[in-house]
């Protein structure tokens, strides 16, 4: 196993705190990712799902806010941290944030008219959200047990995904794909390669040096290290 962690110590109610908290934000946006899907997909009115979606990001970003504030007041008052563990999660947090901010770009789509519930290719979007879905639970075990060699086979699973989305957009520009809604099904592949980017970067937390977190959401050609 590798990774970061926490010196612990004096103040371990506090980390145990900011794990719990880590974890919650985790349910919230796949929570928030599941219900934008659904919308496009037709199994959820997409005003029902953009006010349930908006209600629970208020709660990641509080959340967000109180992970910052736990951090600084833990690293102030009883120095017993690792600077390394404090730039990792005011990474990831950020990261988890995204996901849920993506939910709400894929629910607008819904809200604009985008629907997936009669294409041809229904099933295949169905089966990118059960895949996504999961992959966002199965980081979420990765990361609480800081399982490297479980982080790292997710992550492949990731990069996987980021070039079959890529493929998708592609085929759109080039006119190989005809199917109806290209632009909602470009936008939707593009929110969609952006939600793996960000759980990567989330799973790179566990095996990668600090240095090397969050460029996973840029294009590969553009990232460093």
């Amino acid at each position: 196993m590798v990774g970061f962690k926490f010196l612990r110590g004096e103040g371990s109610e506090r980390i145990d705190r900011i794990e719990a908290k880590v974890q919650a934000m985790l349910d919230h946006v796949r929570e928030e990712f599941e219900k934008s899907m659904a919308a496009l997909l037709g199994d959820l009115p997409p005003e029902e799902a953009s006010r349930l979606i908006r209600g629970t990001d208020r709660a990641v970003n509080e959340l967000e806010r109180e992970i910052r504030r736990e951090l600084v007041v833990h690293a102030s008052v009883f120095g017993g941290i690792d600077t390394p563990a404090v730039l990792v999660y005011m990474s990831i947090v950020k990261d988890i944030e995204r996901i849920g901010d993506y939910a709400k770009n894929l629910v607008d789509l819904a809200l604009d008219g985008g629907h997936f519930s009669d294409v041809e290719d229904a099933d295949e979007w169905r089966r990118l959200t059960a895949e996504l879905s999961q992959l966002i639970a199965d980081a979420q075990v990765a990361f609480r047990t800081r399982d490297s060699q479980y982080a790292r086979r997710l992550f492949l699973q990731g990069e996987r995904l980021l070039h079959q989305f890529d493929r998708y957009v592609s085929a759109l520009v080039r006119g190989e794909d005809t199917g109806p809604q290209a632009v909602t099904r470009a936008l939707a592949h593009r929110y969609l390669k952006r939600v793996a980017a960000h759980i990567m970067n989330l799973l790179s937390a566990v095996f990668l040096p600090v240095d090397r977190l969050d460029f996973f959401d840029e294009d590969p050609e553009d990232r460093t290290g």
